[in-house]
């Protein structure tokens, strides 16, 4: 186990709180978190979706369908909406964390910290908000069965990497539970740990996920990304419709937008931001859920040396979450976003960030590529698939053991297998719900009620 899984257990555990965790099963016992059935009055899947598209770009819109209707793991990975819906018609612990909003398998992975050592975390928070830790859980849970059945499994090799899953979280937050409140906060999963997670056999293919990640900087992006300008200075370069420059007319609007997100940086960081300056921008098409939102990347020289920084500027809606639980704090809805994220990753991005647009609406900054990288799910053998699965469990429960009270939900999952078992069995069964109703949308497609572009060309700068 790497130092930064190590801590020192504290003296005595908060038994008050422990009780309180426990009592909560006299509410929601845990067996019943298995249960899932659709009510005669569940909101049409498809209707969810139409409603996110109000808000969205028509064009890009084409673009969501295309790539949800391309299979049952990309559909779930863009409906975290429907479950939202979903979740919320049924009886939560009440025991409260700062929600990832959408932690499936692809929503884990690698990035550098501000040590440049590269750790593995959640690395996407645009649906944080607080609410029941086993949202989150389930959300997980639900994913690994769905990629699993993706990748050929039966339901019982589904099942038991989704129990896998559970079990991590459940063992890990016990862990936690008997540590000092810093020692918590320190804790981290890094790219050696993943490492000595997996069989030996398995550690080659990762370790060329990691050597992959460590050359994925700002400086092979201006190789992937840029062109040379008329005046030979690098610009980004057209790849529609996923990539297309905003006109330099406009980048006067933009510089004030960046001084607004340099005000929400800390101090030092407004230091290192300033020597640099902006030399273009454009729209980018990412991801699967987000596509229809407003994304942007700009790019930025150094003006000493002219060393390339690529930020990436995403719209910020309200959370998924937000319908179906207490509303954000924050008007701002980018900051909810590094909020979120601040408060749960185990090492952030110095460059994190929020401003409001020119258009009026909210938007975060962060780095686009710092030594990001994670493994190929589709890729993996059912004996891989369950390994991920514990290693985002664990990791899952130390992002929720910064915010909750850690010692409550351990106490509520207790030392036995009923939890575990309980997200098996919603797993599976949340499976079969996301195939019926990524068979609705392409029923839409088909019948015309929604469009989805006739190609979709793969984003080679993802």
């Amino acid at each position: 186990m790497s130092t930064s899984e190590t801590g020192s257990a504290v003296g005595a555990v908060d038994t008050s709180a422990a009780e309180a965790g426990r009592a909560v099963r006299k509410k929601v016992p845990r067996s019943s978190l298995g249960g899932w059935k659709a009510g005669p009055d569940r909101v049409d899947p498809v209707s969810v979706l139409e409603r996110q598209a109000e808000t969205r770009m028509p064009d890009l819109v084409k673009i969501r369908y295309a790539r949800m209707a391309a299979g049952q793991f990309p559909f779930y990975r863009g409906a975290p909406a429907i479950m939202a819906a979903d979740l919320a018609t049924g009886e939560n612990t009440g025991l409260t964390v700062q929600l990832c909003g959408d932690a499936h398998l692809s929503n884990f992975g690698l990035f550098a910290s501000p040590e440049r050592s590269l750790v593995f975390d959640v690395n996407d928070f645009d649906e944080t908000l607080p609410g029941p830790f086993e949202w989150d859980v389930k959300r997980l849970a639900a994913s690994v069965a769905v990629a699993a059945r993706a990748n050929g499994s039966g339901d019982d090799e589904a099942g038991a990497a989704a129990v896998a899953a559970a079990q991590a979280y459940r063992e890990t937050m016990a862990r936690l539970a008997t540590l000092g409140e810093t020692d918590v906060w320190y804790q981290m999963v890094d790219a050696e740990q993943v490492q000595e997670l997996l069989k030996p056999k398995d550690r080659k293919q990762t370790e060329k996920v990691i050597s992959k990640a460590r050359a994925r900087t700002s400086l092979q992006a201006l190789e992937k990304l840029t062109e040379p300008g008329p005046d030979g200075a690098p610009r980004i370069k057209a790849e529609p419709p996923l990539l297309m420059p905003i006109p330099k007319e406009l980048h006067t609007e933009l510089n004030t937008v960046l001084s607004d997100y340099r005000a929400t940086l800390p101090e030092d960081r407004r230091v290192l931001l300033d020597r640099y300056e902006l030399r273009d921008i454009a729209m980018k098409v990412v991801g699967v859920g987000s596509v229809g939102t407003r994304c942007f990347i700009a790019l930025l020289t150094g003006r000493s040396t002219g060393d390339p920084l690529f930020l990436q500027v995403k719209q910020a809606e309200d959370s998924v979450l937000s319908t179906h639980l207490r509303a954000s704090q924050f008007k701002h809805q980018g900051h909810r976003v590094v909020h979120g994220q601040r408060l749960t990753q185990s090492a952030g991005d110095i460059f994190l960030g929020w401003a409001t647009g020119p258009d009026g609406l909210f938007y975060y900054w962060r780095q686009l590529r710092d030594m990001k990288g994670s493994l190929v799910i589709d890729d993996m053998s059912p004996a891989q698939l369950k390994q991920y699965a514990s290693l985002c469990g664990h990791t899952l429960a130390r992002g929720h053991a910064r915010s909750g009270d850690r010692v409550a939900i351990a106490g509520y999952l207790g030392d036995n297998d009923v939890f575990d078992k309980a997200m098996g069995e919603f797993a599976l069964a949340y499976a079969d719900q996301t195939a019926a109703d990524h068979e609705s949308l392409l029923a839409a497609i088909d019948s015309g009620r929604v469009t989805a572009a006739e190609a979709v060309p793969a984003d080679k700068n993802e």
